[in-house]
């Protein structure tokens, strides 16, 4: 079955990809190994559709259980690193992928120092004792390139007020506006995976698109990966609305002499250039508090950390009557209590 490990030539041992050198690395003999020269067993090996209905751990001979959208996991009996071959071939490639920089102990100590930072967390929360399960995931995204052209026609004013005598006078002028614009969008990135959240995903942005190297398994050894639940077309219409902000942004920025401005009509035409499949490296961690679960996650490539803390109410109520005249405490309490607490 297809079934794809890296044996340390050494040793024999389980290599897996190592955050910290970069390196497909021996934990037995210290072998390290460039991923870049390693070979990828799946650029020469082909596998039929109804091959993969079973999996072997070439370490151990356990059989493999897996949802239908894991194409990387690790061995439950032996914690062998394992990839499966048929879930990353032909269509369900990916092109590129950015690796974890980040290792799991580097995750434990990073997630620690953030739950401390918590002004409104429970006492007891701030402790990162209770961290029930930490994973790396490479999570599939498409890379989006799109070319728009905005087409909008408004309204715009210029206000001006002087004194004349006893009276102050206020001036409006009135113009017809007309814009023009063709915006470009390079590797708008949009997760493809049912299981993972959008917003925690969105949340986890920005990557470093320019640490993309190319495809190998070998980056994949030793942590897990999902395939993509959606294909590009049918996660266009989410590209489409991340850019929406930005296309305002531009167009508000050609028309900064105006004192108000308005475009009742606008026309927005954006078509995909290009399309990437990729694996973004994600740490996702399990968090029991308070007998509830709560879950978290960790951009693998910089570090920063997304989630909905709990919220204590007595810390609330104390710094509300502590800084009533602050606006920062009020403001911060404020949007936790009305569930905006994602950090």
């Amino acid at each position: 079955m297809p079934v794809i490990q890296y044996k340390c030539p050494n040793c024999g041992s389980d290599m897996r990809f190592d955050s910290a050198s970069g390196m497909l690395s021996c934990a037995s003999c210290g072998r390290k190994d460039n991923v870049e020269f390693v070979e990828d067993p799946l650029l020469r090996a082909t596998f039929e559709e109804d091959e993969a209905r079973q999996y072997h751990c070439n370490s151990c001979g356990a059989v493999i259980l897996t949802e239908p959208e894991t194409s990387a996991t690790v061995c439950s009996f032996c914690g062998s690193a394992v990839a499966l071959g048929d879930r990353l071939t032909g269509e369900l490639a990916p092109v590129k992928v950015i690796p974890f920089k980040i290792g799991k102990q580097e995750a434990i100590a990073a997630f620690k120092k953030w739950c401390k930072n918590g002004l409104m967390t429970p006492r007891g929360f701030m402790t990162a004792d209770r961290i029930k399960s930490i994973t790396g995931i490479y999570v599939p995204f498409w890379l989006y390139d799109l070319q728009t052209h905005v087409e909008a026609s408004g309204n715009g004013t210029r206000v001006k007020s002087y004194r004349r005598g006893e009276y102050r006078i206020t001036e409006t002028q009135h113009f017809d506006v007309y814009r023009k614009l063709r915006l470009h969008y390079v590797h708008v990135p949009v997760d493809a995976a049912e299981k993972m959240k959008d917003e925690l995903m969105d949340r986890l942005e920005p990557f470093t698109f320019k640490e993309l190297k190319r495809f190998n398994t070998a980056y994949l050894a030793g942590y897990v990966a999902e395939k993509y639940s959606f294909d590009e077309q049918q996660m266009v219409s989410r590209a489409r609305v991340k850019v929406a902000p930005y296309i305002e942004q531009a167009l508000s920025g050609t028309v900064g002499s105006y004192s108000s401005i308005s475009f009742p009509s606008k026309q927005v035409y954006t078509k995909v250039q290009r399309a990437d499949y990729v694996l973004l490296p994600v740490w996702i961690v399990n968090y029991d508090f308070d007998r509830m679960e709560h879950t978290f996650a960790m951009n693998g490539q910089t570090g920063k950390v997304v989630g909905k803390p709990p919220i204590s109410k007595a810390k609330v109520a104390g710094y509300g009557a502590l800084f009533v005249g602050g606006g920062f405490i009020a403001m911060r309490a404020l949007q936790w209590m009305m569930g905006g607490g994602l950090w």
